[in-house]
């Protein structure tokens, strides 16, 4: 089988899975991401709302897909990330999410579905979940067979600039801490941004995910601590971003923002831009040619 033919075959499965209500993949393990509870509270409590996009969430999770053993002797595999969209409203498991899993599962990749908690005025509270999630991984990987050295964070639209604010602002990790989850490192080896929201600056903002993490009426120091492009340092990972110059939620300058920063940082960096394909799913389903160049990416990076 070619590599294009394969290639046209996993974007049809992308295309079913984001527009049927065919079942959402079983995970290998469902983790409370604090087991202990949050350190701190977003205000909210009750159930979860919603399947496709899920809103309310004040327990995070982490929904782990281990592939089928793909490599020789039992070699430790990849992991991602993933950080679906919404806004910073609601966390979109059905079309940013469950998708990505069968992609990354077809590459002998571990993926990770971050459900984590949504602001409702707690500006801090999605960034220490996702990092809590890259330490989790870390903490597990003799467990789920995977190299710690090659845990990337994959976001979406939002979840995009969760991933990117997870690779601009990390550390190393609490050696003395208790909780040993605590004591691994928050850093992506690699990072992927499909149309992400990078700038909270007025004239490329996302004004509804900048209202649902700082308020309708933030302060500058706020605006430019959450403006990713002004994060980049030589330090931030290497990252493949995606968007399409149509996209009329999420303006493509906010991935060319990035962009020039990360390689005047001499970041290695890939940025695919496609004249159709607005926001959402429809940005990579649309366009299938982003599969292949997403492929010689991974193995550049050493996650294949």
């Amino acid at each position: 089988m070619t590599r294009t033919l394969l290639s046209l075959m996993l974007l049809s499965l992308l295309a079913t899975q984001t527009s049927t209500n065919a079942a959402p993949p079983k995970p290998t393990a469902v983790l409370d991401l604090w087991p202990d509870g949050p350190p701190d509270s977003n205000g909210l409590s009750g159930p979860e709302k919603g399947t496709r996009c899920v809103g309310n969430i004040s327990k995070p999770k982490l929904l782990v897909y281990l592939p089928q053993p793909t490599t020789p002797a039992g070699k430790p595999t990849a992991a991602v990330v993933i950080t679906p969209g919404g806004g910073y409203g609601v966390v979109c498991v059905e079309t940013e999410g469950y998708p990505i899993v069968e992609l990354l599962a077809q590459r002998g990749i571990a993926a990770i579905i971050c459900k984590y908690r949504l602001p409702n005025g707690h500006h801090l509270v999605p960034a220490r979940d996702a990092r809590r999630a890259m330490r989790t991984v870390r903490h597990n990987a003799a467990k789920w067979n995977i190299d710690p050295g090659r845990v990337g964070i994959w976001g979406f639209s939002a979840g995009g600039h969760l991933a990117s604010t997870v690779s601009t602002v990390f550390d190393s990790g609490n050696p003395k801490a208790t909780d040993h989850i605590e004591r691994q490192g928050s850093r992506p080896d690699f990072s992927i941004l499909f149309y992400p929201v990078i700038t909270m600056l007025d004239d490329a903002a996302h004004k509804g995910s900048r209202r649902n993490l700082m308020g309708a009426d933030p302060k500058a120091a706020m605006i430019e601590r959450y403006s990713s492009d002004a994060r980049v340092t030589a330090q931030t990972p290497p990252t493949f971003l995606l968007h399409c110059s149509d996209d009329r939620a999420v303006p493509v300058e906010n991935s060319l923002r990035y962009y020039r920063q990360l390689v005047r940082h001499g970041v290695p960096a890939e940025l695919l831009i496609f004249e159709t394909g607005s926001h959402g799913p429809s940005a990579f389903k649309n366009n299938p040619s982003w599969l292949p160049a997403f492929d010689r990416w991974l193995k550049s990076r050493g996650a294949r």
